[in-house]
């Protein structure tokens, strides 16, 4: 992922120390490079201190974060004292950004109230906040209303912060690929494509058939063959496997991967059967597999909505995403369910995976047709889920969101799988149910769920259930 770039905008009221801009500046900087984040800010020499205050200094530090449009993920509003707050709301409404916005303070020192040093940033956030709402600005807030720049709490929300940047700047541009038709049988993946459109994320469609002739055209010995070849290869064993079928899977996953990057695709939805089975002979799933890997999410199904989901973590995480079924429930574990798919999971989902044969899908069109599935467990550990749907009778995206744990516990079955203790898990069974979402879910070994929901509710607009049992 890119490196976070923030435009920055100190605050001053000028009855305040002017070392109090000097050092708060001189901190949040610190930090901002600590954590590898760049900043577009004022220098002192075109504001006094670098700050803003005056409808001057909030032109010139419009006029800077125009000149940087395209370079800017977010805005920090910092008050290393009360602030000007009519300044900052002034200049985020000259700058015309349309980027999340986080409203820090500084915090006050009891021994250090008298007038030569006090802050007053506890009551100055209240201010700014207040007229950005006028403004109709958008913003987020710190998890303490008053911290130090230096604390873990403020390197923390900054973090989260610079994910909710990337989700949101990514999803309003998003480009989606759709590979092949739906399946007949999964009205369950039916979408709208024009309230996707409406939101920033375009769909790309291409055929099947398309697909197989471009593969089609590569010969056996054609070294960007030998290549792509070496790489399935290299990405997980690959006992038993044929030549045959590891050759094909190289000159699919090239067709592919020429098409999504001819069309600058951020993420694809594959019919992945059974239509690659019946006529190319293989299962895609380990193709998928690398590109989710690679941070190019892929989901099965065409599930373009699933694959927005996955694309959408992905942003949040920096790590890779995987598309899974809410598949079976284990035992009488009420918190507890089974996750699955055939087998397309990223390979840090199936660290000791390995590719091999479809068992349900060569049930129907035969085993020899179905390598390239891929078979592992995911180890224990956090995970963030979200899904998101087009809700067609309301013209709107609606999402949910939340966490939980994968376990270790025992489970005796084969493809991608994991078990999944999530709690009040039969309450969000309720409403998935209810709401009328998918039986797909997006999922990343991460914890994100606070990112994705103060992306898509509080900036994207569309409505989220945020799962988070008391």
């Amino acid at each position: 992922m890119a490196r976070a770039t923030l435009g920055i905008v100190v605050g001053n009221r000028d009855f305040f120390p002017d070392s109090l801009i000097s050092t708060g500046s001189g901190a949040v900087l610190d930090v901002l490079a600590r954590l590898d984040i760049e900043p577009v800010i004022l220098d002192e020499h075109t504001t006094k201190l670098g700050a803003v205050e005056t409808l001057s200094d909030a032109r010139r530090c419009a006029e800077l974060f125009a000149k940087n449009r395209d370079r800017i993920d977010g805005v920090l509003v910092t008050l290393p004292n009360f602030g000007d707050e009519k300044g900052l709301a002034d200049t985020l409404k000259l700058a015309r950004l349309d980027v999340p916005v986080l409203l820090h303070a500084f915090p006050d020192e009891l021994d250090k109230l008298d007038v030569a040093r006090r802050r007053d940033g506890f009551c100055g956030k209240i201010s700014a906040a207040n007229n950005l709402r006028q403004a109709g600005i958008k913003f987020s807030l710190t998890s303490r209303h008053v911290m130090p720049p230096s604390s873990r709490a403020f390197c923390e929300d900054l973090m989260q912060f610079v994910g909710v940047c990337k989700v949101v700047k990514g999803m309003k541009s998003a480009r989606i690929g759709a590979i092949g038709s739906r399946p007949a049988a999964f009205n369950t993946v039916r979408f709208s494509e024009k309230i996707l459109e409406a939101n920033g994320i375009s769909v790309v469609t291409a055929d099947l058939s398309d697909v197989f002739a471009s593969a089609g055209r590569l010969g056996d010995s054609d070294a960007q063959v030998l290549d792509m070849l070496e790489k399935i290869r290299n990405y997980l064993p690959a006992p038993n496997v044929p030549d045959a079928s590891l050759r094909k899977m190289a000159k699919l996953g090239l067709a592919i991967s020429h098409w999504a990057e001819a069309n600058q695709l951020d993420a694809t939805a594959i019919q992945c059967w059974t239509s690659i089975q019946q006529n190319f002979g293989i299962n895609a799933c380990a193709l998928m597999s690398m590109m989710s890997q690679q941070l190019m999410p892929s989901a099965c199904e065409v599930d373009v909505t699933g694959a927005a989901a996955m694309y959408a973590l992905t942003l949040a995480s920096a790590a890779p995403s995987a598309l899974v079924d809410w598949n079976n429930n284990y035992g009488d574990e009420n918190d507890t369910c089974v996750l699955f798919h055939c087998g397309n999971w990223a390979k840090c989902f199936i660290p000791s995976g390995k590719i091999s044969t479809a068992p349900i899908l060569g049930s129907t069109v035969g085993v020899e047709r179905t390598w390239g599935a891929l078979e592992g467990r995911t180890p224990a550990g956090p995970f963030t889920f979200a899904r998101l749907t087009t809700d067609d009778t309301r013209g709107a995206i609606k999402a949910y969101v939340g966490e939980g744990e994968l376990t270790d516990q025992p489970l005796d079955t084969f493809g991608s799988r994991a078990v999944a203790k999530i709690p009040d898990l039969e309450g969000l069974m309720r409403y998935v149910c209810w709401e009328g979402f998918e039986h797909h879910v997006a999922i990343s070994m991460s914890r994100v769920a606070n990112v994705l929901a103060e992306a898509f509710e509080g900036y994207l607009g569309w409505e989220t259930y945020f799962h988070r049992p008391q």
